[in-house]
C-alpha cells in the first residue's frame, strides 16, 4: 500500500484512538492475498491492557467499516501494543522505558552502549553504564546520534 493511504488512515485514526486515552504509535498497511491487513499499534503511559486492546480494536473497526477508508476491499485488522521489539524512536518510548535496559548503536558507528535507562527528556536520555549489577558510570545519549534502540528482555532481573 502506498504511504499516502497510510497516512490518510493515521489522519483519520488517529483522533480516535486518542479520544481512548492512547497514542496511535504506527500503523502498518499491507497485503495478505485478496485481503488487506491493518495493523494498528497503540501506547499509553502506564502500558496497554487487554481491555484497552479490545475498545481499541471495537472503535476502530466501527470506524472503518462506516467510511470508505479501505475502499471495498476485505480487510484484518489487528491491534496491537508496541512491544519490546520495536525500536526507541520518539522522546516519548524512552520516558515510557525508564529502569529499562536498552541496547544503543549510534550514527558515530562506534561500539553499542548498553545500559539502564535513568532519566529521558525531549533531547536525550541517561544510561547507567557497566558490567554486572553495579553501575560504573552514566551515559548521555542524545537522541539525534541514535541510529537504533532496543530494550533487552531481562528474565530474571534482581533488584537491589
Amino acid at each position: 500500500m502506498s504511504a499516502a493511504s497510510t497516512d490518510h488512515l493515521t489522519e483519520q485514526l488517529g483522533p480516535t484512538v486518542q479520544s481512548l486515552g492512547l497514542d496511535l504509535d504506527a500503523l502498518e498497511l499491507s497485503t495478505a492475498g485478496r485481503r488487506r491487513v491493518l495493523r494498528v499499534v497503540v501506547d499509553r503511559d502506564g502500558g496497554v491492557s487487554l481491555d484497552d486492546i479490545a475498545t481499541v480494536t471495537r472503535a476502530v473497526s466501527r470506524q472503518l467499516d462506516s467510511g470508505d477508508a479501505l475502499g471495498d476491499h476485505p480487510y484484518t485488522l489487528e491491534v496491537t501494543s508496541r512491544g519490546v521489539d520495536r525500536p526507541l524512536s520518539t522522546p516519548r518510548h524512552w520516558r515510557r522505558n525508564v529502569g529499562r535496559l536498552v541496547t544503543v548503536a549510534t550514527t558515530e558507528g562506534g561500539p553499542e552502549i548498553t545500559g539502564r535507562i535513568t532519566a529521558a527528556d525531549d533531547s536525550g536520555a541517561d544510561l547507567a553504564v557497566g558490567s554486572g549489577r553495579q553501575a560504573s558510570g552514566t551515559e548521555r545519549v542524545e537522541y539525534a546520534q541514535v541510529r537504533r534502540a532496543l530494550i533487552q528482555v531481562e528474565f530474571a532481573r534482581k533488584e537491589g
